[in-house]
C-alpha cells in the first residue's frame, strides 16, 4: 500500500508505455507535487488511460459523481488529465507525463518547475526516450522532397495540416523551459501546432490561439525557414500536433546532443541527396543541420546514418542543390498505425501488460 499520493501517481505514470522513470533523489515526485494537490494525485493515480465518465469512475472508486465531475473538469482545465467524448458522455482519463502532462503546463510553467524538470531530464529522461518505438518521429519540410518522390499522408506535415478540421498554435514549452533556467535560444517560440477533428475547437480557448488552415500552413513555413525540425507522434493515424523543434531546447531532440543518443527520435522515410553539379560548397546547409549529418569540402557530403530526414538544410541551400529522396524500403521502419498500436509495441518493449492501464 502506497501512502504517498505522488509516489502512487509516479508509479502509475511509469506503468504507461511512455514511461516516467524514477530518480535517486525523487525529483519526479517534486515535479508532480508542484502541479497536483495530494487529493488530485491520489485520484489521477486511479484513473485509466481509456476514458470513463464520472459515474463510471465513482462506481469503481466510490464517492459522489457530481463532486467528482467538478474535480475532474478542473484537472482537465489545468492539463493534469485528459477528457473526450464517450458513448456515455464526457469521459476522463490518465495523461502520460510526456507527451502529455508536462507539455500542458506551457502557460503556467515557472522557474522552479523549469529547474526541477531540467534535473529530471538529466537523471531520467534518457531512459524514457531510448525505447522503441520512439515518442516522436520526424516529418520532412514540405518543400524539401523531390517532386517525383512518393509521399504518404502520414509522412507529410502539409497533409497532416490539411486533414484537420481545426488548427491552433501555442508557445513552445521546451524553449520556455530553457529560457527560465537561463539558456534561451534564438528560434521562434510561438510555433507549437495543435489540431482537432472538431471544427472551431480552439475558437473559445484561453490557452490556444486559433488559426485558419492557411494560418497553420504559414506557421509551418515560418518554422521551417527558422531552421526548426517538424516532429509528430510516432503513429500514422490521429496526429493532433506538430512540434517544431531544435536540438538546443527540445526535450526530445536535445537528447541527441546532451545525452549522445542517436535514436532518440524516429527518422523520416527520406534522406538528403546532394546534386553535385549544382552544389557550390558554400556551407549554408552545414550551419542549418542540427544533427551533424553534413560536411563540406568543395561540395556538400551527407552522412546518411546521421541524417534524420528533416529537410531543414534544403531550405537553406541558395542554389537548390539539396533535396530529400526516399530511403530504400529495407531501411524504412513504418510507424505503428494507431496510438493504440504504438502503445502495444512500446508496452511489449518495456515488458509491461497494457491491460493494467487500459
Amino acid at each position: 500500500m502506497i501512502n504517498n499520493p505522488y509516489k502512487a501517481l509516479a508509479e502509475r505514470l511509469d506503468a504507461l508505455p511512455n514511461g516516467f522513470p524514477p530518480t535517486e533523489d525523487g525529483v519526479e515526485l517534486r515535479l508532480l507535487a508542484h502541479i497536483f494537490t495530494p487529493e488530485e494525485a491520489a485520484l489521477a493515480a486511479q484513473l485509466r488511460w481509456t476514458l470513463e465518465t464520472p459515474n463510471q469512475i465513482a462506481a469503481r472508486l466510490g464517492g459522489d459523481a457530481a463532486a467528482l465531475r467538478k474535480q475532474l473538469k478542473d484537472m482537465v482545465r489545468r492539463g493534469l488529465i485528459k477528457a473526450g467524448r464517450t458513448d456515455g458522455g464526457l469521459g476522463y482519463g490518465l495523461l502520460p507525463f510526456a507527451v502529455g502532462i508536462y507539455e500542458m503546463q506551457v502557460n503556467t510553467i515557472d522557474a522552479e518547475f523549469a529547474r526541477m524538470f531540467e534535473d529530471y531530464y538529466h537523471q531520467a529522461f534518457g531512459k524514457m526516450t531510448s525505447i522503441a518505438p520512439q515518442l516522436h518521429r520526424v516529418v520532412p519540410v514540405e518543400q524539401s522532397v523531390r517532386v517525383d518522390m512518393e509521399v504518404r499522408p502520414f509522412e507529410s506535415a502539409a497533409d497532416i495540416v490539411a486533414q484537420a478540421k481545426a488548427w491552433g498554435v501555442t508557445d513552445c514549452l521546451c524553449r520556455k523551459q530553457q529560457a527560465l533556467i537561463g539558456q534561451p535560444c534564438e528560434h521562434p517560440i510561438d510555433v507549437c501546432m495543435i489540431f482537432s477533428e472538431t471544427p472551431g475547437a480552439f475558437d473559445q480557448s484561453t490557452t490556444v490561439r486559433a488559426l485558419t488552415q492557411e494560418g497553420a500552413m504559414a506557421t509551418l513555413h515560418r518554422a521551417a525557414e527558422a531552421g526548426l525540425v517538424h516532429s509528430v507522434s510516432n503513429n500514422q493515424q490521429g496526429t493532433w500536433y506538430i512540434c517544431n523543434c531544435c536540438t538546443c531546447a527540445c526535450g526530445i531532440l536535445r537528447g541527441i546532443v546532451d545525452l549522445g543518443m542517436a535514436n532518440v527520435v524516429a527518422r523520416s522515410a527520406f534522406v538528403n541527396q546532394v546534386d553535385e553539379d549544382a552544389c557550390i560548397g558554400c556551407g549554408a546547409c552545414v550551419e542549418k543541420c542540427q544533427f551533424g549529418a553534413l560536411t563540406v569540402d568543395s561540395i556538400a557530403h551527407v552522412d546518411e546514418m546521421r541524417c534524420v530526414g528533416c529537410g531543414v538544410c534544403t531550405v537553406a541551400c541558395p542554389v537548390g542543390a539539396l533535396s530529400m529522396v526516399r530511403r530504400p524500403e529495407e531501411e524504412v521502419m513504418p510507424p505503428p498505425v494507431t496510438e493504440r498500436d504504438w502503445m502495444a509495441e512500446r508496452a511489449a518493449a518495456r515488458g509491461l501488460d497494457l491491460n493494467d492501464v487500459l
